[in-house]
This record gives structure tokens, sequence and C-alpha cells, in this order.
């Protein structure tokens, strides 16, 4: 990958390993599951190009940063924790944000407790999501969905650490990155089995090649996907400690961006929420939400160049 450095740095009491390139006002890109910072090579590319510093981590838990054992060492705050310290270690005050995924989640959580820190929020797949204060995260996402439901499965420490091993990592990565089954993943009964993705090609999409894959690979056969998982093990904490910021509106200027397959947009009410005012309502400087045709989850690596494109239409305007 053409000119992207890589180095470690002390945050929040972890080794965090970071990639970046360019010079400029820094871009921060935080990844999904199952992902690491190499989810963001083109737009690093991109933007570092555009007179950027793009920047993106391995988050706590994946890749070559530090894996703390704990479970509750994965919380919302110990996240943002490493982002703070890390735009510290960056000497600069703010940066352009732009995430996916769990990334997505977390970068909520970062504007939300420090916003004073984010200039503006280009956000990929997972919109806010509001907090109910009658009914823990994880317990309303199995009233609706069942035991199966993806994010119930992951609960119990080691469970799906054992069914993810049973058909291997190479298997796993392939099955989620390259689904575009919309609508909630639920999994086989008592095994990781089809997984998210029960029409799994043989062949990789044209946006993932081998040694794409063989990169993640690589990574996760090493770090294994407990640290991951970790951060769903924290969504009902997450959801007790964010109590006191229950109805807080989020002041940053954001962007939206997300596929019409998407697993997310096409489940938990999600599109009824973006669209029928709810998500403007806690956002009120939501500028603009676009949906992609015939993309899915994985957005940012699938139509790569659109993403980097509307990144920077956005961000050059502020």
């Amino acid at each position: 990958m053409e000119g992207i450095a890589h180095r470690t740095v002390e945050v929040n009491g972890i080794k965090m390993h970071i990639a970046e390139k360019g010079e400029g006002p820094v871009v921060l890109f935080l990844h999904g599951f199952p992902e690491l910072w190499y989810s963001w090579r083109h737009q690093i590319l991109a933007l570092s190009s555009k007179g950027y510093h793009a920047v993106a981590p391995d988050l706590r838990g994946f890749g070559d940063t530090e894996a703390p054992a704990s479970i509750s060492s994965y919380t919302c705050f110990h996240i943002v924790g490493d982002l703070v310290a890390l735009i510290d270690s960056l000497g600069v005050q703010q940066v352009f944000l732009v995430a996916h995924d769990w990334g997505a989640l977390i970068g909520w959580y970062l504007c939300m407790f420090r916003p004073d820190r984010v200039k503006a929020y280009v956000c990929l797949s997972v919109p806010l999501l509001h907090r109910d204060p009658n009914i823990r995260t994880v317990d309303a996402m199995r009233a609706m969905y069942g035991d199966d439901y993806y994010i119930y499965r992951f609960q119990k420490p080691g469970e799906m650490e054992t069914q993810m091993a049973e058909v291997g990592t190479e298997y796993v990565l392939k099955n989620i990155l390259t689904t575009r089954k919309p609508g909630p993943p639920i999994l086989p009964k008592g095994e990781y089995g089809t997984g998210f993705n029960p029409d799994m090609p043989n062949s990789l999409p044209s946006w993932l090649t081998d040694d794409d894959l063989a990169y993640y690979v690589s990574k996760f056969e090493k770090t294994g996907f407990t640290g991951p998982l970790n951060y769903y093990r924290n969504l009902n904490l997450n959801w007790e400690l964010t109590a006191p910021w229950s109805g807080a509106k989020i002041q940053v200027p954001v962007k939206f961006i997300t596929g019409e397959f998407d697993m997310v947009y096409t489940s938990l009410n999600m599109k009824e929420y973006i669209h029928g005012g709810g998500f403007k309502h806690d956002v009120p400087n939501l500028e603009e939400v676009i949906v992609q045709k015939d993309v899915a989850h994985f957005n940012n690596q699938e139509s790569a160049e659109e993403i980097g494109n509307y990144i920077y239409e956005f961000i050059k305007k502020l």
C-alpha cells in the first residue's frame, strides 16, 4: 500500500497500532467488525493525496493493537479514551471523523462525550443508536429477533469463539465480508454453520482480493476473535453507563452513508428511524443521508472510490 506508514503509539494504558499517510488536517478512520485499519486502505490513499493526514488505527483488541484480557476493558469509555489519547498524540485539537460499523458506534460516543474534538463526522452503516431508557440494548434486540440473532449469540464468553474455531478463521471472515443478505443476521442453532451468509460464493467479489482476505486472516489467526466480540459483550453495560446521556443530541455536523442491502439498514427498524425524522431529531446537524444502490454492509470497501469522494466533498467545505 503505497507509502502508508505504520507505528505504535501509547494510548490510555495500551499500545495502539496506527497506519497513516499524508500531511494536513487529520482524518481519523475507525473500522468495524471483523475488520482492521486495512478496511480504509483506499480512503487513506485518496484523502492523503488531497492534502489530509489520514490516520487509521487498529481499535483495542484488533490486529496489532493490544487486547486487554478482561471483558469489562471494552466499554465505550475505554475505546473513546483510546481515541482521545490518540488525537492528543497527533498534536491536534480536532479531527474529521470517518467511521463504519462498530467504529461508527464508537464514533457516535466520541461525538457525544467529546464534541470539542470532532470537526465533522462521516458515518457509514450504523446511525446513532437511540437509547431507550426502558430496556437494555441486547434485551431489546433479543425481544425483536430471538435467541439466534447474532448479537445475542455473541454474548456468552467463549461460546462463539469455539463455534467460529469449528469452521476456521478464513471461513468466518469470508462469510461475513461477502454477505449481501439484507435483514437481521440469524445464526444456525448451536453452531456458526453458514453464519451470516448462507449463500456464500466460492469466488470473492471484485472489491476483495485473495491478498486482501489473506491479510485479514493473518491478523485474526494471531489475535482470535475474543477482543472484537467483547465489544458486543459490553452493549448492555454501555447502556447502563450512558444513562446520563439519555436523550442527548449530537451537535457535530454529520453525513450518513449506507448501502440499500446493508444488514443494519434493513433491520432494527432503522429505515423508519433514519428517514422518519427520529435520526434528524437526535442529530440536528445531520446534513445528508445517502443510500447507495446495490451496495451492502461493507460500503467503504465495496464502493471505495465513491465513499472517498463523499468524504472529501463533505469535509472540504468545513
